[in-house]
Formats: structure tokens, C-alpha cells, sequence
């Protein structure tokens, strides 16, 4: 379902739903993050999506990441919460959401790196190349704060 991502926008539509979604920060062994190109905007992003009735934050965490890029992590902390109503998303099905986002750091157990129906592309991305890539700002928060490596963000 295409998607239209607006932050402090003044022509943005008003909010007509808030939805619990997880992303997850992972980097490995030579410090690259995990980054996927959505297939409904075509933008880079964490993996991540919204929390299903009947899961933990860290379960959707996990299903998330497997489902998107195929590997299987294991969640360590928070990286941060992420709450802002200047930043709502619009679906083509009349739905706009404001999300309640957090943001886990995870660590890889296993998996091969592939695609799926949500994931165009995915790839480690070192860390000096992320400007290059386009990421929408809300998006970009999430990742500096995860390099950052501070206490949890708040906001």
C-alpha cells in the first residue's frame, strides 16, 4: 500500500489513527547498519512496521526483521521512543496514521540476507554513505540516534 511520509508539514492531512510500530537498529561486526528500500515509497529505511494484537514489542521486532530481510535477530535495548504528532503518514486508503514508534537495538543470530514483497532491496550500509541514500528525516533520526549509542531518545 503506497504511502506518503509528512513532517511539520503544514499541509499535511490530520491524524485519523495512532498505531503502535517498532523499528530495529542493527549493525554488524564492522559496524555497517541494515537498511532496507521499501517497496511502498521507495526510500531507504530500518526495517520495521506496526505491532500485531498479541505480540510483544520485541516479537514484532524479530517478525519484522525476518520478514524484510530474511535474518533473525535478537533484541537488546531501546534505542528510542518516537511519538512526534508533527510527523504522520498517509496511506492511499484514506488512513493516517501517527505512529508510536520504538526503536530496539538488535544483534544477528542467523539468516541470509534477501528480499521480500515490503523490502526492494537490503544491504549493510556503512555509516559515512547514509546521507547519500534517500531516507526520509524521521527516518534518519532513528539512525543517527542508533549510531549516537546514548541514552534512549525520548520525543
Amino acid at each position: 500500500m503506497p504511502k506518503t511520509d509528512y513532517l511539520n508539514d503544514p499541509t499535511a492531512p490530520s491524524a485519523n489513527s495512532l498505531v503502535v510500530a517498532v523499528t530495529v537498529f542493527v549493525q554488524d561486526d564492522q559496524g555497517r547498519v541494515l537498511l532496507i528500500r521499501r517497496s511502498d515509497n521507495s526510500l531507504w529505511a530500518l526495517p520495521g512496521g506496526a505491532q500485531d494484537v498479541g505480540e510483544s514489542t520485541a516479537q514484532a521486532a524479530i517478525r519484522e526483521v525476518q520478514e524484510e530481510t530474511g535474518l533473525h535477530v535478537k533484541p537488546i535495548k531501546i534505542s528510542g521512543i518516537y511519538s512526534d504528532p508533527a510527523h504522520v503518514i498517509a496511506y492511499d486508503n484514506g488512513e493516517v496514521r501517527q505512529e508510536f514508534s520504538i526503536c530496539l537495538r538488535a544483534r544477528t543470530v542467523s539468516g541470509e540476507i534477501r528480499t521480500s514483497s515490503e523490502s526492494t532491496e537490503v544491504k549493510w550500509v556503512e555509516p559515512a554513505a547514509i546521507d547519500d541514500l534517500p531516507i526520509h528525516p524521521s527516518m534518519l533520526l532513528r539512525i543517527k540516534h542508533g549510531l549516537e549509542r546514548n541514552a534512549p531518545y525520548l520525543g
